[in-house]
């Protein structure tokens, strides 16, 4: 087959994904979900000759398992890719994908049906192939919110490696950040505005968490300590409070997202909120607070080292011609060298932490483009086909 009719059955595939709406939603409360496009993917996987078994994560939200088996006696490789995106506020036509300049316009192109279409082509060439090792396709549900998807597949699959084709554009992710969210809630006394000395503001309380919050976060930023990754952050992303305007506020909610290094923990990350409260507290006796962790999620990182990164950059220089790998334009990707590895980190969170902490060596990489959860959101076509050449490459290799 040649590069173009690869391209555009690349394009096609794509084309047929953006097209289905697969609004997360726990995003987004009438989102439609990931049933369509499920039975999509499963039934063209079983079109190529994969095996196909469906793993309900939760009632209505199933994953979709492709298996490539192998002979025996060989390494086995799973392939992960998540299925729902992002709402469409704002998006004139999300799901009419359009192809421009070698472009594939429409939500989820790059976030990340692309690398789910890589992965397909990929499984769909390994059936072909005379392997002694299993290839596992993960298409998932619920990356965008709470990975319930994935979580559900760690119960039942494990692989000697896996590659996570989130949008990389053709550069090896070895790192990105985790996150905490957190609440804060100021606790203040319900009274009349007219009657001052029975009033507690618990905004007014709050403003004193903020201004902690942000000497916090440049002290975090200050101190750049991974080498990839530099340092965690913090950012206030909700604030809720008050009842109306003639009443001292009883209450106010404030919800906190700490991006984390690895070596950040959740409950190092407790620590440093619960010792802002105490400091306010010492100096304000009419200070009450509480915090809660809602949701973490680990950082992730692995060693250039390992057998699965080493296969996944020979194949790529080969596959790109001895290129090196494009400057991705994801604002969240920062490429480095390692020693004589170009490799990328990432601020954004992705499933591969998820497979690292089963213990299954993961790296990243997929496509490029750019417009993640906005209103314009592209991918690049010739980059979708070249993962894929990728990936069977290091199938090849890794599970011969």
């Amino acid at each position: 087959m040649s590069m173009q009719s690869q391209t555009s059955e690349a394009s096609a595939l794509l084309a047929q994904l953006v097209a289905i709406d697969s609004v997360n939603p726990d995003l987004v409360p009438d989102g439609a979900g990931e049933g369509e496009i499920a039975r999509f993917v499963a039934n063209w996987l079983e079109q190529a000759g994969v095996e196909v078994e469906l793993d309900e994560a939760a009632p209505g939200r199933t994953n979709v398992i492709g298996i490539v088996r192998g002979s025996g006696g060989g390494r086995s490789l799973m392939l992960n890719a998540h299925m729902d995106t992002v709402g469409v506020t704002g998006m004139e036509h999300p799901h009419t994908p359009v192809v421009k300049d070698g472009r594939m316009y429409g939500r989820g192109a790059f976030d990340m049906k692309g690398g789910l279409a890589a992965i397909m082509l990929a499984a769909a060439a390994a059936k072909q192939h005379n392997l002694r090792g299993d290839v596992i396709l993960t298409a998932v549900v619920d990356e965008e919110f709470a990975s319930i998807g994935t979580n559900s597949v760690l119960k039942r699959w494990h692989a000697d490696a896996a590659i996570v084709t989130e949008p990389t554009g053709l550069q090896l992710c070895v790192a990105h950040k985790g996150f905490s969210w957190l609440e804060v809630e100021t606790i203040g006394t319900a009274a009349h505005g007219s009657l001052p000395e029975e009033g507690v503001d618990a905004i007014v309380k709050m403003g004193k968490v903020l201004c902690k919050l942000e000497e916090l976060d440049r002290s975090l930023r200050s101190k750049p300590s991974h080498r990839l990754l530099k340092s965690g952050s913090l950012h206030a992303s909700l604030i809720t409070g008050g009842q109306e305007l003639s009443s001292y506020p009883a209450r106010c909610l404030l919800q906190i997202e700490r991006r984390t290094i690895p070596g950040e923990t959740p409950e190092r990350v407790e620590i440093e909120i619960r010792q802002i409260l105490e400091q306010i507290k010492a100096t304000d006796p009419n200070f009450k607070a509480t915090l809660k962790t809602t949701l973490t999620q680990a950082p992730f990182e692995v060693s250039t080292d390992e057998a699965i990164v080493q296969i996944v950059n020979r194949q790529a220089k080969t596959v790109l011609g001895g290129e090196a790998p494009i400057a991705s334009s994801a604002v969240w990707m920062k490429a480095a060298l390692d020693g004589d590895m170009a490799v990328a980190s990432s601020s954004a969170w992705m499933d591969a932490a998820l497979l690292s902490e089963a213990g299954i060596p993961t790296v990243v990489f997929g496509p490029d483009g750019t417009g993640a959860h906005a209103v314009v959101e592209w991918a690049d076509l010739g980059t979708v086909e070249k993962c894929a050449r990728v990936l069977i490459a290091t199938i090849d290799e890794f599970c011969a």
